[in-house]
């Protein structure tokens, strides 16, 4: 009686390959040597044969023929491999810039124009407008009122005004730069690239240095800001001191105006009556009348919409980066249905105030030329209702600030040539320019 192993055995295929000298096909010719063993027998065409092999089955072969590679070669080779470090794709409540493998050689080094064309991008130029529109309304309004048929040219106070703009200019550098430490702090904007500044997200610049120049810029603006004071009036400090508390608290702290949904608020009041009361009281030297004072209040209303509009199209861009640091914005309460309708009423809204401001009789009709930037109105429209994409809401972010920036403009030129007018022949002739 045969075991299983020794059948096994026997029913083995084998296939073996012998040289022969004699010419035939290159098919193979199987040979029957054995009932139960096929051998297969290949012949090269030229009679030139390789060195004779077998390939036979592991069960025939002992473990001490079969060729291994040394257990030291295999760990050299291990250790040759480079390691692989698995790291977390989750978000961090801290930022960490790795310093750079390489120094860059000398001829990299920034010089002090390239320095200082990184803080200039850092500090957000075009933001600048928002402050300087409703000042320079202010300190025009304050003009106009002294403009009479006895002074036709009226009393401008170039200094206080150069001051006010000093002013304006400085509070908002200095938000804007104390704006991002702390989304640095808060990892907002950290996955955004479409966000402004980004001196230190990028690795630019330090955050201390960042913090230390926006501080330095906002303690400039309030030092500024009580000397003028002193012309414009208890009230005018209070509304310096109202705007620097804004301009630190809109991004400072955990509890930020921009983190509780008070960012929309705060734009208006500081875009809009803060800055034109401001200027137009220190224009004034703080004599005003309460008609007067109503009528700045009124003008700076279309202005303080459309700066907020364009705010708010910012907080819908940034919907997704705000959510995923926690920041709470108006935009994120309200989706982007609700934030649609916000922002036409806001725009509308602007349109509506000067159109009811220009409209009665006796009133500056001058005003309804703002009526122009029509044009401008509609892409601003049409280019948040069309898309919610990130990038394309940055483009209508820009166009809602030309908006802005025009629409001011034509409403303080209108504004000039209505007090102008009706005292053209009260000027001297040598003072015309025609």
């Amino acid at each position: 009686m045969q075991s299983k192993d020794s059948t096994s055995e026997e029913k083995d295929n084998t296939m073996t390959a012998s040289p022969t000298r004699e010419k035939v096909s290159p098919s193979p010719k199987i040979v029957s040597s054995n009932p139960d063993e096929d051998t297969i027998a290949f012949s090269p065409l030229k009679g030139k044969a390789p060195a004779n092999s077998r390939i036979v089955t592991a069960a025939s072969v002992q473990a001490e023929d079969v060729p291994t590679i040394p257990l030291g070669s295999l760990q050299t080779i291990s250790a040759l491999e480079p390691e692989v470090a698995v790291r977390s794709v989750a978000t961090t409540r801290s930022v960490h810039l790795s310093p750079p493998l390489v120094a860059p050689p000398i001829e990299y080094h920034r010089t002090p124009i390239e320095w200082l064309q990184v803080w200039w991008d850092g500090i957000r130029p075009p933001y600048l407008l928002l402050p300087l529109m409703p000042a320079l309304l202010g300190s025009i309004l304050a003009w106009t009122h002294t403009i009479t048929p006895n002074t036709p040219l009226g009393h401008f106070r170039l200094l206080h005004f150069l001051a006010t703009l000093c002013v304006v200019v400085a509070l908002q550098i200095g938000a804007n730069l104390v704006n991002d430490y702390y989304d640095y702090i808060r990892n907002v904007d950290i996955s955004n690239p479409l966000g402004p500044g980004g001196l230190i997200q990028q690795g630019l610049i330090k955050p201390s240095n960042v913090l230390g120049l926006g501080l330095i810029m906002l303690a400039i603006g309030a030092i500024i800001g009580i000397v003028l004071a002193f012309t414009g009036g208890l009230l005018a400090l209070l509304f310096g001191i109202f705007g620097l508390f804004c301009a630190f608290f809109y991004s400072a702290s955990a509890r930020s105006l921009s983190s509780i949904a008070l960012g929309e608020l705060a734009a208006f009041c500081i875009y809009g009556p803060l800055i034109t009361s401001g200027a137009y009281l220190v224009q004034a030297g703080g004599h005003t009348t309460n008609s007067s004072f109503l009528s700045v209040l009124l003008y700076s209303i279309p202005l303080g919409l459309l700066a907020t509009a364009f705010i708010h199209v910012n907080n819908m861009r940034d919907i997704e980066s705000d959510l995923q640091a926690e920041k709470r914005t108006l935009a994120g309460i309200l989706g982007f249905r609700l934030s649609r309708a916000l922002y036409l009423l806001l725009l509308l809204g602007a349109y509506a105030i000067i159109t009811a401001l220009g409209l009665p009789h006796g009133a500056p009709h001058l005003v309804l030329i703002t009526w122009w930037t029509l044009p401008t109105l509609l892409v601003a429209i049409t280019g948040v209702f069309r898309t919610d994409m990130p990038s394309s809401l940055h483009v209508s972010m820009q166009v809602a600030l030309k908006l802005s920036t025009y629409f001011a403009l034509l409403l303080i030129i209108a504004l000039i040539v209505s007090a102008l007018i009706p005292v053209l022949p009260h000027i001297p002739t040598h003072l015309l320019p025609f």
